[in-house]
């Protein structure tokens, strides 16, 4: 199982679970949904607004009267995968619209692929409408084009990504995310904890809350206040969080938060963590661990002595777990930078890593830093890193071994059921296997678990009464 965070991962929509025959006549629509959480949920807001306006949703591209390709654009290497998704939907389909963050270059594209019937940038949803509109007109049926209350999502019907906020506010010299999707915009904290009712109440039992930073959200709306079930919720992290976590407790659900820098008043989640109303897991993008380099990329949390924090958060939470992403190979990076960086995560201790050897991206100011590392040492930090993360992601299962834990099942086939703990986020964790037992349980169950056995990143358990 990859630890690396996912940055590419095609879902066609079709897979979507929303399955149903089109009517005769029915325009159908496909999607090929790439890159991070926070673009498939654009994809599940596109798709449910094509719902809407009568389009079926295809499970194949054959099926489907013209394909919406959702891009990644970050790297270098997503770009390139998602020209190849591209490509393909032109051969196997020929009516390709292509929209994401790719789309801010939409002569990158054209020059790759000149078929394309239009190109759109992130967040660009009406323009995604009106080229859907002129490539395959919508023919809807007011009488029989419902809509699940929640939507249509592409993840299975028992976990769902909840945004919480676009862009970023942030200016690191390795990221071009502020410049394709803009700076902060936090939408109202009444209208987030709406939809987090309406998702439970069909049936969601795992909200992941996501946000380029998720720890700024509500600073460009100064905090602001809105009414909420007789009295007012204000735009924070903390309150925001205190409520969702209430609505997901009350509904037997998990809440867990994902992408939050390690500003001060994150150790204020933590409590929150304690007390049940949010999962103890943190996914923090801590980039790096020398100060130096840290500085060069211009991180928010340069400065912080994270460590400190660290330890803080543990000694308010102990069963907190701990999930971040590494850069080596940085310009400048040296090897006792690099070693200060492996020394630094015996201390941190961290539970789940992903880690990128740095690579240029188009636009960003690193691009132009000097000293730049050579392929074949960035490789090899990488390993060496890698090498790290993974022994210590082995001792930290093996703890595991012979405690009871609560798992949500992700999938049931004949050879068992594949879970995840309460410490794994769905796609980017591990997860735990049953193999015995398991013949009456179903996709989104909760049940207690024994662990008898772990691997480097994977557990195997059997379930126990009560």
């Amino acid at each position: 199982m990859s630890q690396n965070p996912p940055s590419l991962r095609p879902d066609l929509a079709p897979q979507a679970r929303f399955n149903e025959p089109a009517r005769p006549g029915q325009p159908t629509i496909g999607m090929v949904s790439l890159g991070c959480p926070k673009a498939l949920v654009d994809s599940e807001r596109i798709l449910t607004r094509l719902r809407a306006e009568g389009y079926a949703i295809s499970p194949d591209y054959t099926g489907a009267d013209a394909v919406i390709v959702n891009t990644c654009g970050f790297l270098d290497s997503a770009k390139a995968e998602s020209l190849e998704a591209i490509g393909e939907a032109i051969v196997e389909n020929g009516k390709v619209i292509v929209t994401g963050c790719l789309g801010a270059n939409p002569e990158y594209i054209t020059g790759a692929h000149p078929k394309v019937l239009a190109v759109t940038g992130p967040q660009q949803f009406e323009q995604v409408l009106d080229a859907v509109h002129g490539a395959v007109p919508p023919s809807p049926d007011p009488f029989v084009d419902l809509l699940p209350a929640a939507g249509i999502k592409l993840t299975p019907r028992h976990f769902s990504y909840l945004k919480i906020s676009e862009g970023c506010n942030h200016k690191c010299k390795f990221c071009i995310i502020p410049d394709m999707r803009g700076k902060l915009v936090s939408r109202p904290a009444h209208a987030i904890l709406r939809e987090a009712e309406k998702l439970l109440d069909a049936g969601v039992r795992e909200l992941l809350m996501i946000s380029q930073d998720t720890s700024a959200y509500g600073l460009d709306r100064k905090h602001d206040l809105s009414p909420w079930k007789g009295g007012e919720v204000r735009a924070h992290i903390t309150d925001l969080t205190r409520e969702m976590g209430t609505l997901a407790r009350d509904a037997g659900a998990w809440l867990r938060l994902h992408y939050v820098y390690p500003y001060p008043h994150v150790r204020d989640l933590i409590p929150l963590m304690a007390e049940g109303l949010a999962l103890p897991y943190l996914d923090i993008p801590f980039q790096h661990g020398h100060p130096d380099v840290l500085k060069r990329m211009a991180r928010p949390a340069a400065s912080a002595k994270t460590l400190d924090e660290i330890a803080a958060w543990r000694a308010s939470c102990p069963d907190i777990v701990l999930r971040s992403t590494f850069i080596v190979g940085y310009p400048g990076e040296t090897e006792a930078e690099f070693q200060y960086l492996l020394d630094w995560m015996d201390e941190a201790n961290l539970d789940r890593v992903g880690c990128f050897q740095y690579e240029n991206v188009a636009g960003a100011r690193s691009n132009d830093l000097p000293d730049h590392v050579p392929a074949e040492v960035k490789q090899d930090r990488w390993n060496r890193f890698m090498e790290k993360a993974q022994a210590i992601s082995e001792a930290k299962l093996q703890a595991r071994v012979g405690t009871v834990q609560q798992v949500i099942v992700d999938e049931v086939d004949e050879e068992g059921a594949t879970c995840r703990t309460r410490a794994d986020a769905p796609e980017i964790d591990g997860n735990l296997f049953i193999d015995e037992g398991f013949e009456a349980l179903k996709p989104g169950d909760m049940l207690m678990v024994k662990v008898d056995e772990a691997s480097d990143y994977d557990l195997w358990g059997r379930p126990i009464s009560g």
